[in-house]
């Protein structure tokens, strides 16, 4: 039986550079690309030669038939929306796949307006412009982004791991590789220690009645008891699923193979990829090794069948 990819988890890759996505598309498992400003300046000053932005973000829109998220740069609900509208009607043209990245929530300090992004992917839903709600690192955001209309969420999980370590200090708050495996079932012994230890010491009624910074010790993530970003995606889908939400899911600032066939196994719409993680995804030592016997195995007269 031939499986439709609808029925797969898709692929994005997350890049702008040209030749990464044109070699992802020669493979034949690509399925959108997602981009930000950043990545996409990096990806023009690697250019051998001159190009613009807008030629160089239109030959991304060319080379790939999924979707293409480009990101805004505004904070406000207003800037957010007019940035969208040049995005969309500027560029969707080319081949109809442009999707508009918005932040979930863009306020950086007191003043700024918590809502802005879910009132400017509101506002985008309704005039038909799809919307990547992006920056998404707890389950509630995912479920405000939804029923604003999102297209796609995007829940970032390296960056939830990150903060997850530096929470229960595995190795004093200090910074990880990218590519380093985070152990979500060592933090949830850990937690479950602490918690023991606590129960044992006679503290069990301070520790829920009074004194609420130890009950911060068991809240990392400072969101309900998730354990890492795979785990963060666990929980949007669990809502989405319940409430059939037609949000699509793309799992985001992956770091792993590992973490790609997690997110795969619990049935995650899409994940973007660094195309780093694309290339180790095919790679495993056993296959090397198993390649290099085949090649030996191969006697000259099945060779002589070969080339015909």
């Amino acid at each position: 039986m031939r499986i439709r990819k609808g029925d797969m988890m898709k692929i994005f890759v997350d890049t702008a550079k040209i030749d990464e996505i044109k070699e992802a598309e020669s493979w034949g498992i690509l399925d959108g690309v997602t981009t930000n400003p950043s990545l996409i300046k990096k990806a023009v000053e690697s250019e051998s030669e001159d190009i613009s932005l807008d030629d160089h973000i239109e030959e991304i829109l060319r080379t790939v038939e999924g979707p293409v998220s480009l990101e805004v740069g505004g904070i406000s609900k207003e800037e957010m929306v007019s940035e969208a509208k040049i995005l969309y009607e500027g560029f969707n043209d080319i081949n109809n796949n442009v999707v508009v990245k918005i932040p979930i929530n863009t306020a950086t300090t007191e003043n700024d307006d918590e809502f802005a992004g879910v009132k400017a992917i509101k506002t985008l839903s309704e005039d038909d412009i799809p919307v990547n709600c992006t920056l998404v690192m707890s389950p509630n955001q995912a479920l405000m982004a939804a029923k604003a209309g999102a297209a796609y969420v995007s829940p970032f999980l390296g960056r939830i791991d990150d903060h997850i370590r530096k929470k229960i200090n595995l190795r004093r708050g200090e910074d990880y590789p990218k590519g380093t495996y985070y152990p979500e079932e060592l933090a949830r012994k850990i937690r479950e220690q602490k918690i023991y230890e606590m129960i044992m010491s006679g503290r069990v009624e301070e520790m829920i009645y009074k004194d609420h910074s130890i009950m911060k010790l068991f809240d990392w993530a400072n969101d309900d008891g998730i354990f890492s970003g795979v785990d963060l995606v666990w929980s949007i889908k669990e809502i989405y699923d319940r409430y059939e939400f037609d949000t699509e899911i793309i799992a985001a600032s992956i770091r792993t193979p590992r973490q790609v066939r997690l997110c795969a196994e619990m049935g995650v719409d899409i994940a973007t990829l660094p195309f780093s993680v694309i290339e180790k995804m095919v790679i495993h030592f056993k296959t090397k090794e198993g390649m290099e016997g085949f090649t030996k195995d191969v006697i000259p007269e099945y060779r002589s069948i070969l080339k015909g």
